[in-house]
C-alpha cells in the first residue's frame, strides 16, 4: 500500500534484464528481533507519508496488532544488505482469521473460509522512498514472497488489499479480479479493495509471464519454517520437504 508504482507496463526485456540482475544482490528475512520490527515499522511510516497516505505522528512508527497475530509472517527485503522494502503475509484457513483483509471483508470472506479455503493475503507492502526510485522491479522481487506462500502452503486464492491507482498492477502480473469494493482501513487515508485469484487456475500462466516468480521447496522452506518454528502450522496445513497438502477434517 505504500509503494509508488508506475501506471504504464513497462517492456518485458527490460524488466527482466534488471530484475534478474538485481536478483542476486537481494536477500529476504523474517523479521523477529525488536530491532528488525522497529525498522521496518520506521520505514512503513516513511513510506506511507511519502505516499500521502498518512499524516504526520510524533512516533514516526506504523504497526498494529497484526504484527504480531500467529498466522503473520513478516519479511525485510535487503538489496546489498540494505533494507530496501518489506511484505507481511498472513495465512487464513478455517481456525486462521487475523488478518485486515479478514476485518474488513467478512462478509466476503468468512464464508469462504467457512467452506475449507485458504488464502494468502498480502499486507503491508511498502518500499523504501529513497530505494524504490533506485530500483523500479522492487514491487515483483517484494510480491513474490506472496507467490511462495501460495505454493507453500498450498493456497487455494491469493489475496490483496489494493488502492485504485494499483489494481491495474495486480490484474497485470498476478491476474488478480476485484472481488469487492474499496471500503476505509484503519490509519490509511484512502480506500482499499479486496483483490483476489484462483491460484491454481493462473499459476502456470502467471509463471510463464514471469519466470522470477518460480522457486524451489527449499528456498520456501528456509523462509517459511524457520518463522514457523515458532508459530505452529495453520490447521489443516501440511508443512513438508514437497509442497504441502490440505488435510481433510
Amino acid at each position: 500500500m505504500g509503494y509508488q508504482m508506475k501506471s504504464g507496463a513497462e517492456p518485458r526485456t527490460s524488466l527482466f534484464g534488471r530484475g534478474l540482475g538485481l536478483f542476486g544482490r537481494v536477500d529476504y528475512r523474517p523479521i523477529e528481533t525488536p530491532e528488525e520490527k522497529d525498522s521496518i515499522y520506521l520505514m512503513r511510516y516513511r513510506a506511507y507519508l511519502h505516499s500521502g497516505l498518512i499524516l504526520p505522528s510524533e512516533s514516526q512508527r506504523v504497526s498494529d496488532r497484526y504484527d504480531d497475530a500467529p498466522n503473520a509472517w513478516t519479511f525485510g527485503i535487503y538489496v546489498d544488505g540494505e533494507l530496501c522494502g518489506s511484505l507481511r503475509l498472513h495465512v487464513l484457513t478455517s481456525e486462521w482469521r487475523m488478518s485486515y483483509a479478514t476485518e474488513l471483508f467478512g462478509d466476503v470472506l468468512h464464508p469462504r473460509l467457512d467452506q475449507g479455503e485458504v488464502f494468502i493475503d498480502a499486507a503491508r507492502f511498502v518500499a523504501d522512498p529513497e530505494k524504490a526510485q533506485r530500483f523500479p522491479e522492487l514491487p515483483y522481487l517484494t510480491l513474490r514472497r506472496a507467490y511462495l506462500a501460495c505454493e507453500y502452503f498450498n493456497a487455494d486464492t491469493g489475496l490483496a488489499l489494493v488502492r485504485a491507482e494499483h489494481q491495474a498492477f495486480y490484474r497485470r502480473v498476478f491476474l488478480q479480479e476485484t472481488i469487492a469494493e474499496p471500503r476505509p482501513i484503519p490509519i490509511i487515508l484512502q480506500k482499499v479493495a479486496l483483490m483476489a485469484c484462483d491460484f491454481r487456475a493462473v499459476r502456470e500462466k502467471v509463471l510463464t509471464r514471469f519466470p522470477i516468480m518460480r522457486s524451489t521447496s527449499v528456498e520456501q522452506r528456509m523462509l517459511f519454517q524457520r518463522a514457523g518454528e515458532r508459530h505452529s502450522p495453520p490447521c489443516g496445513v501440511v508443512t513438508s520437504f514437497e509442497r504441502p497438502s490440505i488435510v481433510p477434517n
